[in-house]
């Protein structure tokens, strides 16, 4: 049995949840809450970042190296193309967006978010320890604090994370608009990196949480500007 230790609401998670599924791997997942996770990532691996991915004696952290894990010990309905060309393309297709679209997701989804604990606290406490309501009406402040300063949120970054974030929408968006896949002719980790990790912005239904009606300001206004150029995600994961 493998173990997927991750958050619920995290789009790198949620790429290696789809991961094990397109390949129909059986899996059990653990949530662990924000703050609290840090003790049992650093007991598995050497840093405190999810999702970790625990397989027998086997632990592997950064979600691009868990699909590589995955392909390699689960061959069957491989991620990674054959032809060597193709794999490159699609290794550097998955890396534009672990780092060019991933994190500035994150931080514009966050910049809205932390303001509203009533809508955040259940994606962070979903299925999680029996006391997690408990723990984060206690420290979600300190927690929202903590997370601002690492993701080096404030109006003038937010400013900057805006328009890399639409510079990289427009390149994932010039390159698929006219094409089924981002590499070849299937499904590979391009197109499931790159959709998974946009799809906070699409709500997409298969992420495996409930996505509020309409997001609070400025979210709902970020999502509605990027919308016409982020239909293809909703055709990926369908």
């Amino acid at each position: 049995m493998l173990t997927l230790y991750q958050f619920p609401i995290s789009h790198y998670c949620e790429k290696i949840r789809w991961a094990l599924e397109y390949k129909n791997i059986e899996y059990k997942k653990v949530n662990l809450l924000p703050g609290l996770h840090a003790k049992k990532a650093n007991k598995l691996t050497s840093n405190f970042s999810l999702p970790i991915l625990v397989h027998d004696k086997k632990v592997i952290n950064e979600s691009s190296e868990i699909i590589s894990y995955l392909d390699q010990a689960f061959p069957e309905n491989s991620l990674t193309p054959d032809d060597q060309n193709l794999k490159q393309e699609a290794m550097q297709w998955e890396q534009f967006a672990d780092e060019e679209l991933g994190s500035d997701v994150r931080r514009v989804c966050y910049n809205t978010l932390l303001n509203h604990p009533d809508i955040i606290t259940p994606y962070f406490t979903e299925n999680g320890p029996w006391y997690g309501k408990l723990y984060m009406k206690v420290t979600f402040p300190k927690l929202s604090h903590t997370m601002r300063k690492l993701m080096k949120l404030d109006d003038t970054t937010v400013i900057q994370i805006n328009q890399r974030l639409s510079q990289a929408i427009e390149k994932a968006h010039t390159h698929i608009k006219d094409k089924e896949f981002f590499v070849g002719n299937s499904f590979t980790r391009a197109d499931l990196a790159v959709a998974s990790l946009l799809a906070p912005l699409c709500k997409v239904k298969n992420y495996g949480i409930e996505w509020p009606e309409k997001f609070p300001e400025p979210l709902h206004s970020t999502i509605s500007e990027y919308e016409d150029k982020l239909d293809w995600v909703h055709r990926i994961y369908n």
